[in-house]
């Protein structure tokens, strides 16, 4: 396999993709943050301490993705169309789930943009919550989907469409 961004030095680079054809990328991302019932409850109530959990973790979300090239070395810049940001509760397994889907018309995709929304969304969920739960774990961060571009449509097995 090539390696994409390093040079035949071995140098890291940022990839030239200004040859490349405009095309709509979507991408979307997962991840969720496990906690104690009671503190799923606390959210579900509007009762955390620090304030609306879901609205600050949704802004959160959306703030990062358009931040991602400042966080990750050799991201490029890109002109986002659409960040959706959702979280919901999931009482059977104690999770705050969440899924970020980015679209955008451009030369490369939206992948990292997806994956750091999630992201953060979660570290929101913890930071806000930490004070009532220490047992918090953030998991199963991952690409769910993508679609666009050269290397074409991904879809991880065994997804369910929210």
């Amino acid at each position: 396999m090539e390696l994409t961004h390093i040079n035949e030095e071995g140098e890291a680079y940022m990839v030239d993709v200004g040859k490349k054809p405009v095309t709509r990328r979507v991408a979307i991302a997962r991840g969720a943050v496990r906690m104690n019932p009671d503190t799923l409850e606390l959210i579900a109530s509007g009762q955390v301490p620090k304030g609306d959990v879901l609205a600050a973790a949704r802004i959160a979300g959306i703030m990062a993705a358009k931040k991602t090239p400042y966080l990750i070395p050799l991201c490029h810049p890109l002109n986002l169309g659409s960040v959706k940001v959702r979280l919901r509760l999931n009482r059977n397994q104690s999770l705050v789930e969440i899924e970020a889907q980015v679209s955008l018309n451009g030369q490369t995709g939206a992948e990292m943009e997806a994956l750091t929304a999630v992201s953060v969304a979660a570290l929101t969920v913890y930071d806000m919550c930490k004070a009532v739960d220490k047992d918090m774990v953030i998991d199963n961060v991952r690409l769910v989907q993508k679609f666009g571009g050269k290397s074409g449509t991904l879809v991880r097995e065994g997804e369910q469409l929210w």
